[in-house]
């Protein structure tokens, strides 16, 4: 039986992946009375006399909301608040597996930004933290930015954030492996969308070299006439030699390539047209711009994707988990551009760099050190 097979039985089966499990032990009448009236009455006026006690007295403190409108559900596109759940269920499961961060699945039957916004801004007083998920862009900057503005809690949405730090923090080990500064680098990324331009942004402010963004067009410059205003911000702080041209003209001689586009769309000579020593991340799932071995053929020194059948996976799940888990601690508001940089360094410093190799750059998820390190670099940030 093939994976996704067992995977339609198994969710089945269970009939849901999360559920609700009581805290407090409910078995005679005097528990009733404490965890409900009347004893209940007297957290409910602490916190009313101070509200940050919803923080000691209420979950809040360990709850964070997965939200979708179901626009951009993995490679499925936009199939719909409903045939989103699964996916969000199982995001929820992982903040729990991963970080024992409650996590509670919120899929919105609207595309209206502003719809959206309304609707999480005003349920936000449950939760310590929003995150969003599987939301087109260029909507998802507008929502984010919105609910970072309305909301007193962090605001993440992993597509973008998530993906850029595991990204960056992937190839800060593959600098290391290739025995290249960063500094020195000149990266292409391919795919101006969310995650896209996040991983770009993230790259530009920790200070790796030359930064060049493709879309569909080809080189992403100043002044491009075909540029929403998103692609014209990130156009002002990327491509620093103006360069024009195809994806396959920005590609020759570069150091880097990272895609979040579409499959297949790099060929073996883009790959032999590369520096020496070249890193090679195509990331478009389930299938990659290029598949790893036609990668490796072509010369690349360093080859990770977003799979996890494959050396070197890119996975949010790094990430995410850790990152919560550290901003629930602190009661962040934000989780600030300082805060995802000390995630991808928290990341990469889980190898020691004797365990890095070109087909190691990265830890397993399920290395117990990774939400540690990373919880505890962003609390850290978030402090300074």
């Amino acid at each position: 039986m093939d994976i996704s097979q067992k995977s339609l039985e198994k969710h089945y089966e269970w009939k849901g992946k999360i559920e609700v499990i009581s805290r407090a032990s409910i078995k005679d009448k005097e528990d009733l009375s404490i965890c409900y009236t009347p004893g209940v009455a007297e957290p409910c006026m602490a916190i009313a006399e101070d509200g940050n006690k919803v923080y000691d007295l209420t979950r809040r403190s360990n709850l964070v909301a997965v939200v979708t409108d179901g626009t951009a559900v993995l490679g499925l596109g936009d199939i719909g608040p409903e045939a989103a759940m699964p996916v969000m269920e199982g995001k929820c499961a992982l903040f729990k597996s991963f970080a024992d961060v409650d996590a509670f699945p919120i899929c919105v039957d609207s595309k209206d930004p502003s719809e959206i916004v309304d609707a999480v801004a005003l349920i936000s007083k449950s939760f310590g933290g929003i995150n969003l998920e599987d939301i087109s862009a260029p909507r998802c900057f507008q929502i984010e930015r919105e609910l970072k503005r309305r909301c007193d809690v962090p605001v993440f949405h992993d597509d973008q954030h998530g993906t850029a730090i595991v990204t960056v923090a992937a190839l800060i080990n593959a600098a290391k492996v290739i025995e290249k500064e960063p500094s020195d680098m000149t990266i292409v990324v391919n795919g101006a969308g969310a995650a896209g331009i996040s991983i770009a942004k993230l790259l530009v402010r920790m200070g790796f070299g030359n930064v060049m963004m493709c879309d569909t067009r080809g080189i992403i410059y100043r002044g491009a006439p075909w540029l929403n205003p998103f692609k014209r911000e990130i156009a002002e702080m990327t491509n620093l030699e103006e360069r024009r041209g195809t994806l396959a003209q920005g590609m020759k001689g570069a150091d880097v390539f990272i895609g979040v586009s579409k499959p297949g769309i790099v060929t073996k000579e883009m790959v032999s047209s590369m520096a020496g020593k070249a890193i090679v991340f195509p990331m478009a799932n389930p299938v990659p711009e290029i598949m790893p071995e036609l990668a490796l053929e072509a010369g690349a020194f360093v080859v990770g994707t977003g799979r996890s059948d494959f050396p070197n996976q890119i996975n949010n799940v790094l990430a995410f988990p850790g990152v919560f888990k550290g901003a629930l601690a602190v009661r962040a508001k934000d989780i600030t551009e300082e805060m995802k940089v000390a995630a991808a360094y928290g990341i990469s410093s889980v190898l020691d760099p004797q365990e890095l190799a070109p087909d190691r750059i990265l830890p397993d998820p399920f290395d117990p050190r990774v939400v540690p390190a990373v919880s505890k670099a962003v609390m850290e940030a978030s402090i300074i």
